[in-house]
């Protein structure tokens, strides 16, 4: 069995959602105010708030992190590119870093 966490980043808000293989077992939508996003001057700049949030929430949920086989993300700051699966590296977290496309 694989444990998947996908993360779903918006504009004000941040959905994941937890599979034990292809079953989904939790759904939440993380809501990040206006005064909360406020306080960043860029979006890559709110990366450590909005782990902080999504790691609360699955502690809330008693979900232990140990437990995933992997992360995976939608969306985010990257130039278009040909859909599919791709593995993070190394030029991909720098261009989500520091030349992110908003």
């Amino acid at each position: 069995m694989y444990k998947i966490l996908a993360i779903n980043p918006g504009s004000t808000s941040t959905k994941i959602s937890l599979y034990d293989d292809e079953r989904e077992i939790f759904v939440e939508t993380l809501i990040h105010d206006d005064k909360e996003l406020g306080e960043y001057k860029s979006i890559p700049d709110q990366y450590k708030f909005r782990e902080e949030k999504v790691l609360d929430c699955l502690k809330k949920n008693n979900f232990n992190i140990q437990e995933l086989s992997a992360v995976v993300g939608r969306g985010g700051l990257l130039p278009p590119v040909k859909s599919g699966a791709y593995k993070v590296n190394d030029v991909m977290l720098d261009v989500l870093k520091n030349r992110p496309r908003v």
